[in-house]
């Protein structure tokens, strides 16, 4: 018998709870407290599923049934209406937050709490806090390839093409959170893949010759300024390491007597740690600038503060105080120079690359090579810190 306002309205609770049905599945639970709650029950994939309603009076007994009705419209179409239910309740909640900026925002929080390098991030920060300030205040869902494209374009023209480039993918990422969360039904930046002009491809100026190499060595010793800056760049060049990696380095990265210096994920690139090899001309250099102040750990701080790094462009200036233009050399070339000269003389490539920390694409072999080349890649350092010595004898 179908249930009525007036039955509902005198059913009392009593010491179990039980049910009241009006048909179709639809049944009012009435609990030992007299609440009274609208459930249904239906059976979906051969499975019987239950799914509420809410609570009678706020539910009247006129919009429960439209709920059923409703529920099983969807049943019909193959749909589970519990898991409608809890896609309603999503884009009902994230309904307020529609604007670019804001979904941005969330993307950006996202990517933080993955870690990614302080590098990384600022550039995602400027990408979309800053040049993509002219969407910030459009609804996410509303904006359309061609407004993204002018954006892009408008940079491109400015002569930054890797960085339209570059943005492109950080756009993207945005728009692909607001599909996730129902604010966004495509991602305009897929439709203009392909229509930004590719960006030039500039390597690091880098000296590969072997005698033009020895002679910057040597300039290395008639260098007047700051000595440590001389010894970091020497370091960097017989490590085959990037000039941050080597401005970080700390004493409690070293490992003196097994002469392995480890660099901790969170200062790679590749964001995966790295162990080096120290050769014995690196290990002289660590040695000599080790700090004797328990407090300092920095191998080599700044002029300014032993707290501190050497400053981001402390090698180029040095390399620009010897005389060496930008377009000649910089302190990134240095790991181009060890290993073209090291190809050219044909050592075993994968042995350099795994010394260069050169992400391997294949999982199993990335991880193979990091256990399998650790002896030649003991040798190789030590010959390439010989062949260092020789350029610089001339």
């Amino acid at each position: 018998m179908s249930l009525t306002e007036l039955r509902i309205r005198k059913a009392k609770g009593t010491e179990k709870a039980y049910k009241l049905a009006d048909g179709g599945g639809l049944f009012l639970l009435l609990k030992p407290n007299g609440s009274k709650l609208w459930q249904q029950k239906y059976r979906h994939l051969g499975k019987e599923r239950l799914l509420s309603h809410g609570a009678y009076p706020d539910i009247s007994l006129a919009k429960a049934r439209q709920k059923r009705e409703e529920a099983r419209v969807l049943i019909a179409d193959g749909s589970d209406p519990s898991q409608q239910k809890k896609l309603d309740k999503i884009a009902s909640e994230t309904q307020a937050r529609t604007t670019f900026k804001l979904v941005a925002e969330e993307f950006l929080e996202d990517a933080t709490a993955r870690d990614l390098a302080p590098a990384t991030m600022r550039k995602k920060q400027w990408y979309l806090m800053d040049l993509a300030s002219p969407l910030h205040d459009r609804p996410i869902g509303e904006i359309k390839p061609p407004e993204v494209l002018y954006l892009l374009k408008s940079i491109e023209k400015s002569g930054r093409r890797e960085t339209a480039k570059k943005m492109r993918g950080a756009l993207s990422g945005v728009f692909r959170l607001a599909i996730l969360t129902l604010r966004a039904e495509t991602d305009p930046t897929a439709a203009i893949k392909g229509a930004l002009v590719p960006p030039r491809v500039t390597s690091r100026a880098a000296i590969t010759d072997e005698t033009l190499f020895g002679a910057l060595l040597r300039d290395f010793e008639d260098f007047t300024g700051y000595p440590i800056i001389v010894d970091a760049m020497k370091f960097q060049i017989l490590t085959m390491t990037r000039p941050g990696e080597v401005r970080g380095a700390q004493k409690q990265e070293f490992d003196l007597d097994n002469r392995v210096w480890e660099i901790p994920a969170e200062r790679m690139k590749m964001r995966r740690p790295h162990r080096i090899p120290l050769s014995d001309q690196a290990l002289a250099i660590v040695q000599d600038n080790w700090p004797e102040i328990e407090v300092i750990d920095l191998l080599f701080p700044s002029l300014i503060s032993t707290r501190k790094w050497l400053s981001e462009n402390a090698f180029n200036s040095a390399l620009r105080r010897m005389g060496y233009e930008k377009d000649v050399v910089t302190s990134h070339g240095f790991r181009a120079t060890a290993s073209t000269i090291l190809n050219n003389r044909e050592f075993n490539p994968e042995v350099i690359e795994a010394a260069l920390a050169h992400q391997e694409k294949n999982q199993i072999r990335r991880a193979y090579n990091r256990a399998t080349y650790w002896d030649q890649r003991v040798k190789l350092m030590q010959d390439w810190a010989d062949l260092v010595d020789k350029f610089r004898s001339g």
